[in-house]
């Protein structure tokens, strides 16, 4: 059999399967398990029990949950097809992000919607597209599946995999392999697929700024005294320079990507209003990719609503930090603190908490076979040449695997693309992507065996 008819009959294979993928995907999208804490846990576990069903009707019958003292529920499973073939983890995550505002979302967030060649809902591209791409790739190849497959779905990768350890001490046997199918990154765009190279990692701090012991009357002791959000407001400020820079001292830098986006593709992808400028300096992607970044991405205070002619005692900030490959957690969270110490305004109190998020950095062998041969189903499945690229966000557990197995290849790839919008309102999935990815996943699977 020529190649060109393998690659025919397994498409074949996914144009007949595709329909129940989508299927699959409004499905897990309808279960709301978003796994921050101020939210319903209990949602997880409806999540990780259908997966489990969906897994053994894919031909992986024996798949579990698996939940420690402190973790959110994860699922393991595994086929076994010959002692002479690879073993090959495919992962993803079943948990969501809140959807904040419901106002801002054209649709029902849990409600998969499908609009053109877009389906809409929370967890629509991140991650449960991961799911159902594994599932997809699985019922595409049936009985001819030639590598033996562990499935791997953690439940709490967007609150920063905070109980990884623990399930990795309990499941590490199960999970060695040769190659790790990571599906939670994004591509370039639609048409050109995307091997994810590196990732930067991420802590998260809670600064609060205290000046009062209560709150007291604005109009009777304002001027004097400076009230704890505009000082919090001062603190937050001296994290950038006047071009946008990172001014934090100690947060590093690795070397710049070999490739470049126009700006005019980072403006419409990220919905910038027109007149705002773009901060910092090099490239976009090293900004985007190999720099840190520092963002607000909350605060407590009182809300307009409901504010009133008093001076605020205390404000807290959640900061969170990307960061650079080469660099540690506890590396940039010491440079923060160090930061804020010094930079502490009217000599206001200040107090750093880590929160739950954090992750380390990731960056992979590009020429490592298994690339090659991931490389090679891309091109097939979608057409065209892949592009090497980094991902500004954060998979804490590729660096955990990394680390537990350095033998192992891992890919990093992913069914988002600009306009998926994770983590924001109107999350969505390319449909025709999606196929792609299922494709592009039998054909390496297929590759993998015969490399």
């Amino acid at each position: 059999m020529s190649e060109s008819i393998h690659n025919e009959e397994v498409s074949r294979g996914v144009d007949r399967i595709f329909p129940g993928v989508v299927e699959t995907l409004k499905e897990l999208v309808a279960i709301p398990s978003v796994s921050a804490p101020a939210f319903d846990q209990s949602t997880l576990l409806v999540s990780a029990r259908r997966i489990v069903e969906l897994l053994a009707e894919a031909g992986i019958p024996n798949s579990r949950i698996i939940q420690t003292a402190h973790s959110r529920p994860a699922i393991i499973g595994h086929r076994h097809v010959s002692d002479d073939a690879p073993t090959v983890v495919l992962y993803a995550h079943h948990d969501v992000q809140p959807v904040g505002e419901t106002a801002a979302w054209d649709t029902d967030p849990f409600v998969a919607t499908q609009i053109g060649d877009r389906l809409f809902g929370r967890g629509a591209a991140d991650d449960k597209a991961g799911i159902v791409a594994h599932l997809g790739a699985l019922r595409a190849l049936g009985d001819d599946l030639p590598v033996n497959v562990t499935v791997f779905m953690e439940g709490e990768e967007e609150v920063g995999s905070p109980a990884m350890p623990e399930i990795l001490d309990e499941i590490r046997h199960d999970l060695a392999a040769d190659v790790f199918v990571v599906a939670d990154s994004s591509n370039w765009k639609v048409g050109v697929p995307s091997l994810t190279t590196s990732l930067r990692g991420l802590v998260s701090l809670d600064v609060t700024v205290r000046v009062l012991r209560h709150a007291v009357h604005s109009g009777m002791y304002g001027g004097p005294v400076l009230d704890a959000l505009t000082l919090l407001s001062r603190l937050i400020a001296t994290l950038h320079d006047e071009r946008g820079n990172i001014a934090v001292a100690g947060l590093s830098h690795s070397s710049d990507p070999r490739v470049d986006m126009p700006e005019s593709d980072l403006r419409a992808d990220a919905a910038v209003l027109d007149g705002v400028e773009l901060a910092g300096s090099g490239s976009l992607t090293s900004r985007l990719w190999t720099k840190p970044a520092i963002s607000v991405i909350g605060i407590d205070a009182p809300s307009v609503a409901h504010s009133s002619n008093t001076l605020i005692p205390a404000a807290t900030a959640r900061i969170s930090v990307r960061i650079a490959p080469g660099q540690t957690p506890d590396a940039a969270e010491a440079a923060l603190r160090a930061h804020f110490a010094s930079n502490a305004p009217f000599g206001a109190s200040v107090e750093v908490v880590r929160a739950e998020n954090s992750g380390r950095p990731f960056l992979v062998d590009g020429a490592a076979p298994a690339m090659g041969v991931a490389r090679t189903a891309f091109a097939q499945a979608w057409g065209t040449e892949p592009v090497d690229i980094g991902i500004g966000g954060s998979i804490p557990l590729v660096a955990d695997l990394n680390e537990l197995f350095p033998d192992a290849t891992i890919l990093v790839t992913g069914v988002e693309d600009p306009d998926s919008r994770a983590h924001g309102a109107n999350e969505s999935v390319h449909l025709g992507e999606l196929r792609k990815v299922v494709e592009a996943e039998a054909l390496l699977l297929l590759g993998l065996a015969g490399r």
